[in-house]
């Protein structure tokens, strides 16, 4: 029987304390790169490459981003483009379930279903195969940062509407003055994010 994972509760994930740091959080904000006015003045660009470089930092990242879905039936990670691939990756690898690639418009090569979702100036398009996602699939949906929630949404709606349902958001990242997270809770969705980052 599927089911949700019991007691866990939606947030930041603070784990156990590591030497020198008061929570896993602070840990994992320290192999962050902050990097100042990227891709354009007054963004604090939030680079995890410098995390996924680090052997136990990368390690660490996925073990709690899967450990509140130990037991949980999960059919499908859903990963979005592109960081949420490395990640999703690795977490279908540990929870024993496939994967599905959230990708940009016109990347896979069948038949396709897409959602449009808003930039900042224009919008953009997802899209997912047709059949990657069965009639009623659990699906955990993973990417590295939560922020307006725009692509996050999109996907959801391209999970919803291949017939999935949506157990859960992961991310490393949340900034959540930007509203994505609390967009993705008031459509249902327990959200989980490793750290916070105040601002853009």
């Amino acid at each position: 029987m599927k089911h949700k994972a019991a007691g866990h509760q939606a947030g930041t994930r603070d784990g156990e304390p590591i030497a020198g740091f008061a929570s896993v959080e602070e840990w994992v904000k320290a192999r962050i790169r902050t990097i100042p006015d990227f891709p354009k003045p007054g963004i604090q660009f939030r680079d995890i490459t410098t995390l996924l470089a680090d052997t136990r930092g990368f390690r660490k990242a996925v073990d709690e981003l899967v450990q509140p879905y130990v037991g949980v039936a999960i059919d499908k990670i859903a990963g979005i483009e592109a960081r949420g691939f490395i990640l999703g990756g690795a977490v279908a690898h540990q929870l024993g379930c496939g994967f599905v690639p959230v990708r940009k418009a016109g990347k896979l090569p069948h038949r396709v279903i897409a959602r449009s979702y808003q930039l900042e100036y224009g919008e953009d398009r997802l899209e997912i195969h047709e059949d990657a996602i069965a009639n009623d699939d659990h699906v955990l949906l993973v990417d590295d940062l939560i922020a307006t929630g725009g692509t996050a949404m999109a996907a959801l709606d391209l999970i919803e509407a291949a017939g999935g349902r949506v157990l859960g958001a992961c991310f490393v990242i949340d900034l959540p003055d930007l509203g994505g997270a609390e967009r993705l809770r008031q459509r249902g969705v327990e959200v989980l994010s490793l750290c916070r980052f105040a601002g853009e």
